[in-house]
């Protein structure tokens, strides 16, 4: 991917980075549109060289505005242009009209649309900008079809952000482009790298349009994207005197009849990460087994919660829920557990637990799947994808601590903006024991003394980063959870 901005915005946020630097930076949105027509045939031209024909379908907005200046730049450029309007002309803003008739001006024919793109070198889609709330559908949603349809064999290029998905949730409107490329302007959309974004944007490319970074001092963004090197002071070289009392002790609680491979997999990930010690505490018949596959680990039998008690003692936090199953052995251990006081990781089955008596705690991060999450909120897993920024907020307000919501561009949020996105990861994750090795990796670093906040992140970033590391070579599918671990050492290594 492309050097990115960390900050993340609203529509609404990015209409104001506009305003702003139309009123107070004399940047009027005709010279922005010609700054952004300029911007999409530089990126046309490095990408796609030899591309000689391109369609451009514009819409009444902004954005169409952006794409009439594509045509009328490229067209200068010996790049024949055939350009598609949808809408009425007079509804248009001045600065598209303006862009418009100036395209018209230079010899580019600009024809509505009749539902087949002909055959060109680059599709360019400018029908839809940032400000779409509403489903797609009529003929709009046949031109998305159309456009997809197309992208099958040639390459497609969105402005601002492939029309139909929306810019805050990520989620596509009814239809959305499924876009080769996307390019962004001025401001980075939260949209773009959550929810189904990733289904929909492509490689995503970014360009300021020149706007001062005064004008970013004025609107706070809504999410941060999440970067290695921001830990790279947390991720220090050990002093050569140090000792494993210094990197705490991480306890794993879990691991009912027949699920012992989560707590195994869990205390590897936590002590890959760095944790100085680690223990387990499950079913007494899975103990020995789980030691003899990685001596590292102590394990313990317990099949009381009173039982529990010393390991909690000895413990410096918790990783609670992987394997724990969800019956009288495993509530007894969960209430044991949160009574401990100590920071705890929740996951799996102990948020299952969880959503039948919810709590309010400062000392815990959550780290539900949209699944867990809807449980935990009483509500449809399609209602937290729906919009997985108000989810995270909500589980937060709920349930306190730092809540990490995952999956693709997993969200993690303390209560106080900004939200911060890991966009870290793929597909290969899709897979069994994955979340418990994210538990186990976060769980590690809460040993380690890291904040709740600081743990989730890096756990995030650690956990995506060593799975994009494992599919290097052999690719996404058929990767399993613990083709992480060899990669955990790595990244937790950060080079200075």
């Amino acid at each position: 991917m492309p050097d990115l901005p960390h900050a993340l915005y609203t529509a609404e946020q990015t209409r104001s980075l506009d305003r702003i630097a139309s009123e107070q930076y004399d940047l009027p949105a005709s010279v922005l549109m010609t700054r952004a027509g300029t911007a999409a045939l530089k990126l046309l031209q490095n990408k796609w060289p030899n591309a000689k024909h391109i369609v451009v379908i514009c819409g009444v907005g902004n954005n169409g505005g952006d794409g009439f200046e594509l045509a009328r730049q490229a067209l200068s450029e010996a790049i024949q242009p055939t350009v598609f309007q949808f809408g009425d002309a007079q509804v248009m803003s001045a600065e598209a009209l303006a862009a418009r008739e100036q395209c018209l001006t230079a010899g580019v024919k600009i024809q509505p649309f009749e539902n087949d793109i002909p055959v060109c070198d680059l599709i360019v889609d400018a029908l839809m900008g940032t400000g779409l709330n509403r489903p797609v559908e009529g003929v709009l949603a046949q031109a998305i079809e159309a456009i997809n349809s197309a992208s099958k064999q040639t390459p497609v290029l969105s402005l601002d952000i492939p029309s139909g998905l929306h810019a805050d949730t990520g989620q596509a409107l009814g239809f959305a482009v499924n876009a080769t490329v996307t390019l962004s302007y001025i401001g980075l959309n939260v949209g773009l790298f959550t929810g189904e974004a990733a289904d929909h944007c492509g490689q995503i490319n970014f360009d300021s349009l020149g706007v001062p970074a005064a004008v970013y001092d004025e609107v706070p963004a809504t999410a941060n994207r999440l970067s290695l090197h921001q830990y790279q002071p947390q991720l220090a070289p050990r002093k050569r005197t140090a000792h494993k009392g210094l990197f705490g002790h991480l306890l794993i609680v879990g691991g009912d009849h027949g699920m012992s491979g989560a707590v195994r997999m869990a205390a590897e990930a936590g002590a890959r990460t760095g944790a100085g010690l680690t223990s387990v505490a499950t079913r007494t018949a899975h103990a020995p087994f789980v030691t003899m596959m990685r001596p590292e680990i102590m394990s313990h039998g317990v099949e009381a919660a009173e039982s529990l008690n010393p390991l909690l003692n000895a413990a410096s936090a918790v990783t609670l829920g992987p394997g724990l199953g969800q019956g009288q052995w495993s509530q007894e251990l969960f209430n044991q557990t949160i009574a401990s006081g100590l920071p705890i990781v929740v996951d799996a089955d102990a948020l299952n637990l969880l959503s039948h008596v919810p709590d309010y705690r400062d000392n815990w991060i959550l780290t539900p799947h949209p699944g867990e999450a809807a449980r935990l909120l009483g509500c449809s897993t399609k209602d937290i994808q729906a919009d997985r920024l108000a989810a995270v907020q909500a589980l937060q307000k709920r349930y306190g601590g730092v809540v990490v919501l995952k999956g693709a561009g997993t969200l993690v949020f303390d209560g106080k903006a900004p939200i911060h996105l890991s966009d870290f990861g793929n597909p290969g994750m899709a897979s069994g024991g994955m979340g418990d090795v994210l538990a186990g990796i976060i769980g590690g670093l809460l040993a380690q003394h890291f904040s709740l906040l600081d743990a989730a992140c890096l756990g995030a970033i650690l956990h995506g980063m060593a799975a994009d590391k494992a599919t290097e070579l052999d690719g996404e599918r058929g990767l399993l959870a613990t083709d992480l671990l060899p990669h955990l050492r790595h990244f937790a290594n950060l080079k200075h």
